[in-house]
């Protein structure tokens, strides 16, 4: 049972997925295809240029910088307590 999408249509998903910086959940979501049809979709246009190179390239080392970003929040969050701890010890 085919919606009938056309192709125009996948490759600009593949682009949102790749580049948005959102998770496939969410485009799928936002798009209204199934998390499956997305992947598929990702795969059969890997190889071809739906995406720039430098694109790619930004949303990567966007990734990456969300990445850093999390887990700088997280040691920031661990480094609070453990000072409110610390702060409580009496000598």
């Amino acid at each position: 049972m085919s919606t009938g999408r056309t192709d125009e249509f996948r490759q600009d998903a593949v682009r949102i997925a790749l580049t948005s910086g959102l998770t496939r959940k969410q485009v799928a979501d936002d798009l209204g295809v199934g998390m499956s049809t997305l992947n598929k979709w990702i795969a059969a246009h890997r190889d071809t240029d739906v995406v720039s190179k430098k694109d790619l390239s930004l949303a990567q080392k966007n990734d990456r910088l969300r990445r850093e970003n999390r887990i700088l929040k997280e040691e920031r969050e661990i480094l609070k307590k453990a000072t409110v701890f610390f702060a409580r010890q009496k000598p």
